[in-house]
């Protein structure tokens, strides 16, 4: 039986790889920094990890103890403040957490065993304000927040440390993926959420920011499976993962709203208040080297996506009524 342990195990991401690993048979450590919180959590998603063990991501030497007492085959690293609409939020804790926490680990595994496998959850933001559509993993890294640039500073050691110490670290490059599971601080989630209360009769009204604003959406479950196949490699590398398609903000309104019966035109509104400028180069995925070396492709198309998000969401509602 092999060994994984999940950082973050109690998010989206990565409730679904421990999903995902005890499906193949792994025995899953989750690291969580509240374990009854976490246990809440998993227990929401309908999500068993048996083994929750509380841990500081500052706290270097406690991880190297864990990594010799449980002996992993692989680490996933989840444990990130979260991108949706805070990228701009308390700025110093972001590069300790999404930035030196990574290196933490990798100077972990360095001293304790050279031989485990580890993946980090990168993002498209390292792209930024991009100078080529679509991004790839030759695309130039161009960050406009904390949050990319910590996710560029964690990204940038990973490739050092497997370049000069050896080790089999890979950095999957994510874009925006999407479930049921998805916070409600992202715009997918409110959207299908607010949908459903209308629908219910529990809201009227919408309010967004651009609806023209473009990205490439996928499903959270196919992207972990992506980072698994990703260690599963004969060679530890970097890759783009993505849909390679891009859908507006008004098609995921009108995909939601539309399959509960309503026309989303009589309940959104665009405020201005929250309207951002589209970007000057889409921003869109080409993961391409995924689907060629690994073997990898996304198995939920968008408008699947969108409405089991919004089936989840009235049932949730549902049974709260």
């Amino acid at each position: 039986m092999k060994t994984a342990i999940v950082t973050g195990v109690s998010g989206q991401d990565g409730s679904y790889m421990a999903e995902l690993l005890q499906q193949k048979g792994y025995r899953v450590i989750g690291l969580v920094r509240n374990t009854e919180t976490a246990e809440q959590k998993l227990n929401d998603f309908s999500v068993k990890v048996a083994e929750l063990i509380a841990w500081d991501m500052l706290h270097q030497e406690a991880l190297e103890t864990l990594l010799a007492e449980y002996k992993p085959d692989e680490v996933y690293n989840f444990a990130a403040y979260s991108s949706g609409s805070g990228m701009y939020d308390e700025p110093v804790n972001m590069g300790e957490i999404n930035g030196l926490a990574v290196t933490r680990i990798l100077e972990a595994i360095r001293k304790v065993n050279t031989k485990i496998k580890f993946c980090q959850a990168s993002s498209s933001e390292l792209f930024g304000e991009a100078e080529e559509s679509p991004q790839s993993e030759t695309t130039r890294f161009n960050p406009r927040s904390p949050y990319g640039a910590a996710k560029l500073y964690a990204h940038s050691m990973i490739n050092i440390y497997r370049k000069k110490h050896g080790l089999f670290a890979s950095s999957a490059i994510l874009f925006n993926h999407e479930s049921p599971r998805r916070g409600m601080g992202f715009v997918t989630r409110k959207i299908t959420h607010e949908a459903a209360k209308i629908k219910l009769g529990l809201a009227t009204e919408l309010l967004l920011g651009n609806l023209d604003a473009r990205r490439d959406w996928g499903f959270a479950g196919d992207y972990v499976f992506a980072m698994w196949k990703m260690l599963q490699h004969n060679r530890a590398d970097d890759y783009v993962i993505s849909s390679g398609q891009t859908h507006s903000v008004r098609e995921l309104c009108e995909t939601a709203f539309s399959h509960l019966g309503l026309d989303y035109r009589d309940y959104v509104r665009e405020s201005r208040d929250a309207f951002r400028q589209a970007e000057k180069v889409e921003l869109v995925g080409n993961s391409a080297r995924a689907r060629t070396e690994l073997g990898w492709q996304p198995e939920v198309d968008f408008t699947t996506l969108i409405t089991m998000m919004v089936d989840a969401d009235l049932k949730q509602l549902r049974n709260n009524i």
